[in-house]
């Protein structure tokens, strides 16, 4: 065996659940862009706003002000949103663009914080989806 030929890996391939840049929301465009969208459900002491942004990923903004307290608590908070966006996105509809903006509250467990964003993410996807819905049959009377 040369030297230049890679091992062979007998582990499935499973997901890819790393949070990596292109899951980020970037920029005062994209987060403004979400806003306009005026899609915005609340669980817990989180706020999650959403709107489609036809990629096949999703990605996350966060906002969390200082009246949440100090910077250890601010991203401490921080990393356990990007740390249960990572682990659920893959069980979500992919193509949102999320932004989550945090009301002040002592920091919860990582699984408390996973149960909110999903559940926020399933009411913004129904309520997407009913807007398209709603939408379509616009469409169709005014093409009547």
């Amino acid at each position: 065996m040369s030297s230049s030929t890679p091992p062979v890996s007998s582990k499935p391939k499973r997901p890819d659940k790393v949070f990596r840049h292109r899951h980020r929301l970037h920029g005062r465009a994209d987060f403004a862009a979400v806003h306009r969208a005026k899609m915005r459900k609340h669980a817990g002491p989180l706020s999650m706003l959403a709107r489609p942004n036809d990629r096949p990923e999703s990605r996350l903004g966060m906002t969390v002000s200082r009246k949440v307290g100090p910077a250890v608590t601010r991203n401490r908070i921080k990393r356990l949103l990007r740390e249960a966006f990572r682990l659920e996105r893959h069980d979500w509809t992919p193509g949102f663009d999320l932004l989550v903006i945090v009301r002040p509250h002592t920091p919860l467990a990582l699984a408390e914080y996973r149960r909110l964003l999903t559940q926020a993410m399933l009411a913004l996807e129904s309520e997407w989806q009913r807007r398209a819905r709603r939408q379509e049959k616009r469409e169709e009377g005014a093409g009547s």
